[in-house]
């Protein structure tokens, strides 16, 4: 398995779409794009995202909390090819969800990548470097 790692500033271009660095989608054709935790989308690759149905379906269906989640996440999730220039149309739903407009970061999470708009990764990062012992310990690695 390839972990997907690091940071990369990025621009959304007027027709809503991007590039994802090469590093990250590997030699994937598409790839699936869903809302994300804290305002960013989360991008699988197929293979990724058929592992987490598999987790998905072992939820119970009599579960209405957990099923609920299954749903909301599922609802939101988007199969996007990869056009000829290696560009991904940014669905308008989760384009807006993410409040992209122009300037956006694009990271490698571990075992998918994650699309900010710069502001609200900006935001949301703001007290990493003055907290990442806290941070880091919390990984009890």
């Amino acid at each position: 398995m390839t972990y997907l790692t690091g940071d990369f500033d990025h621009q959304i271009d007027q027709k809503s779409r991007i590039r994802i660095p090469a590093s990250l989608k590997g030699t994937s054709d598409k790839l699936y794009f869903t809302k994300g935790t804290a305002g960013c989308i989360f991008v699988f690759t197929v293979e990724a995202f058929e592992s987490i149905i598999g987790q998905l379906n072992q939820i119970a269906l009599g579960d209405p909390v957990r099923q609920k989640g299954v749903r909301v996440f599922l609802k939101s999730a988007v199969l996007v090819d990869i056009d000829n220039q290696g560009r991904l149309m940014v669905p308008s739903s989760l384009r807006d969800y993410a409040k992209l407009q122009k300037d956006i970061k694009i990271c490698g999470a571990g075992s998918h990548i994650e699309v900010w708009a710069k502001e609200v990764y900006d935001a949301f990062y703001a007290e990493e470097d003055a907290d990442f012992d806290t941070f880091f310990n919390s990984l009890g690695i």
